[in-house]
């Protein structure tokens, strides 16, 4: 089994390159979507944030507002270090159970895609680091216009993550996609056939 470690800062495109190796045959394990499973109403998790949070953070359905969430946890590092304190060790059991099964379905590469795997220190876990890489200029419009937030508000996302220099010092690969998905292609597929020269392919 060869991991693939995948990362890079909050709008950098990290979606797209999990996308692409998904297509290319390797089994895919979403941190983002752990954590949404970990959290969803009547969970232990979800229990503990209301309790530390309040229930303002969640919507009319009892869900986790994760915009509302964020404004706080982005603001307050504090507040930030509770929640990570509250859904960090149980997305981590979800990622040992994920990967056990796809070991069992016969997978040979796996990505573990986690915008924090560098902070949190799960690149220690993985064979290789891949981080996905844009300037700020084109992470702050590109956030902003994702998700129809402000100035202020995108540069707290981006503050609140390790920044994209500073993840590069971890990288084993860089993808740069500050250019077009074609180009973005070609820079996952080099890599990704010197992964199967090596001998390990997908499923």
């Amino acid at each position: 089994m060869y991991l693939i470690g995948l990362t890079g800062g909050i709008a950098s495109g990290k979606s797209t390159v999990s996308k692409i190796l998904s297509e290319l045959g390797a089994f895919i394990i979403d941190a983002d979507k752990l954590s949404h499973n970990v959290t969803k109403p009547g969970t232990p998790a979800w229990r503990e944030i209301v309790a530390t949070f309040g229930e303002a953070v969640t919507d009319i359905n009892g869900n986790i507002n994760r915009k509302r969430l964020g404004q706080i946890v982005f603001a307050d590092a504090a507040a930030r270090a509770q929640l990570e304190a509250i859904t960090h060790p149980r997305i981590e059991e979800e990622v040992q159970a994920a990967t056990v099964a796809a070991q069992q379905q016969g997978y040979k590469i796996l990505v573990l895609d986690a915008p924090l795997l560098i902070e949190v220190e799960w690149y220690t876990r993985v064979d290789a680091v891949w981080v996905v890489f844009v300037d700020e200029n084109t992470q702050i419009v590109r956030l902003m216009m994702r998700d129809n937030s402000t100035y202020e508000d995108a540069m707290a996302r981006i503050k609140a993550q390790l920044s994209l220099c500073e993840k590069l010092k971890y990288a084993d690969v860089v993808i740069n996609n500050s250019k077009t998905i074609e180009n973005t292609k070609k820079q996952v597929l080099k890599f990704w056939c010197e992964i199967s020269n090596e001998g390990r392919t997908g499923k």
